[in-house]
Order: C-alpha cells, then structure tokens, then sequence
C-alpha cells in the first residue's frame, strides 16, 4: 500500500509521539466562496484544521472516541472492546459520570488510521511521563494506544462539587502509551505547574489535565458563603499535594466550536 499526497505544501505533519501524528493545513483550499473569505482570516489568526494520523504497525492498538474515525487503509480491523455484560454495564456508568462515550472503538492491525479533522489543538502526550498517571478535563479525549488504562477519579467532596456546578468525575488515564487530547488552547500556551505539597486554586475550568496524585476539590474562595459573596468568587477548583497542573491562561470557551461547526454547515 502506498498513501501519496498526505502531506503537501498546504498540510504537513507538526507533531509526532509514538505512532501518532498530527497532521495541520497551513492553508485549507477545500472551501466554498460562501466561506472562503472566514476561512482566510482564520488562518492568519493560526486557526487550522488538524488530524491525528495513526501508523498501526500490527504490534500497537488505538482507542478512539466513537465517532472519530474518517478513513483508514491497510488491513485494519475495528473491535468494540466489551468483555462481557458487567464490562458493558461498568463502561455505561463511566460514561455517565465523565461525559465521555460508553464504547471506545479499539483499532488493530496493519496500516493507516486518519481521525476526522477538527479547528481544536490537538495535544500529545506520553501518560508514563506523570508517575501515578493524569485526569483530564471534560470532553479533551481523543485517542489513546490501546496499553493505556482508562479510569475514573472522583472530587474528594462530592457535595461542594455540586454547589459550585462542577462535574464529580473525570476521565484517568495511566499506564504506557500516548494519548491525544482535544484543547481550546495551544499547548505552547498552556501553563505548566509543578506542585510540591502545595496547592493551586483556580476559578473556572481552566485545567487542561493534572496529576492523579494530586487530591482535588471544589471549594469556597472564603471560608463563609458572605465573604465569598463580598469578595465576589464563588467555588473555586483547588489541587492539593505534589504533582503537575497544565492550565489554560484564560476560560475555555465554547465560542471556537460553535464558530467552526456554523463554518461547517455552510453549503
């Protein structure tokens, strides 16, 4: 098999860890006149489209949100990766409480597996680099190499979790393997916080993933509800004990996707 013009002067691979890559359009001249002059302006302000692209090499697996999947080619076989009733019924509870899908796709085999294209960042990271393994945020996860561990991790209070309107689990990861992650933010922009029996307090989900050492919590800026009231912060996200916090420098918004799917939709 052999897969020409994947990369040419308007695309190119930016980023490789493992099997993954990430495939970036400098310029998109797959556009429409009814879009062509916002897709311009969008890319001198460095929003691109992006893939990932998966080398399968028969010694590796990936796990994919459902869905994600745009082509592949070679001798690539797709499995739901469900054990059992008690597995589909575990996968279903985890996927009520982290807002992720129930049933990952897993793909093996010999070839090329390219996911659909989105204006997000795309972040690769090594799970094995974060010792006791990392938590990410809501809706980031993309993909992972099948010899990555999914779990779930809980807020420590549960009821303030809810008060401040915070979701009470989150997607783990742990083990060996990359994962690729979905961000508002460029990763070059992302800030990097090393805890060491410290603790971080950040107002809003401004997280992009964190340690799974690291204890988290929802709590009151102040300690009495007036003086959260009087100083006008509410719940706050604190992170406590020795670990690592990438941070976005401001709120992510839901604004980039609403802009790029209206984009989408034009004829």
């Amino acid at each position: 098999m052999e897969v020409l013009n994947l990369e040419n002067q308007s695309r190119s691979i930016t980023k490789t860890l493992g099997n993954f890559s990430v495939l970036e359009y400098k310029r998109d001249l797959s556009v429409s006149a009814y879009n062509a002059v916002t897709e311009y302006f969008m890319a001198e302000m460095g929003v691109h489209r992006r893939q990932v692209v998966i080398n399968m090499t028969g010694q590796n697996t990936a796990v994919l949100q459902a869905g994600a999947m745009q082509w592949m080619a070679g001798n690539v076989r797709i499995a739901t990766d469900v054990k059992g009733v008690g597995d589909f019924v575990g996968k279903m509870f985890k996927s009520s409480v982290t807002k992720e899908t129930a049933i990952k796709p897993k793909y093996s085999g010999t070839g090329i597996l390219v996911l659909e294209p989105t204006y997000k960042y795309i972040i690769l990271k090594e799970v094995s680099e974060w010792d006791s393994g990392l938590v990410i945020e809501d809706g980031m996860f993309l993909a992972c190499d099948g010899t990555v561990k999914q779990g779930i991790s809980a807020r420590k209070n549960i009821s303030s979790a809810v008060l401040g309107g915070e979701g009470m689990f989150n997607l783990s990861l742990s083990g060996n393997g990359v994962v690729a992650l979905e961000s508002n933010v460029p990763e070059d922009e992302l800030v990097e916080i090393h805890l060491n029996n410290d603790e971080l307090r950040i107002d809003g989900n401004m997280a992009v993933c964190w340690s799974d050492s690291l204890e988290f919590t929802v709590e009151k800026a102040t300690k009495s509800l007036i003086g959260s009231a009087v100083s006008g912060e509410g719940f706050v996200n604190v992170y406590r004990g020795t670990g690592t916090v990438l941070m976005a420098p401001i709120t992510s918004s839901a604004s980039l996707s609403s802009a790029t799917n209206s984009i989408s939709a034009k004829p």
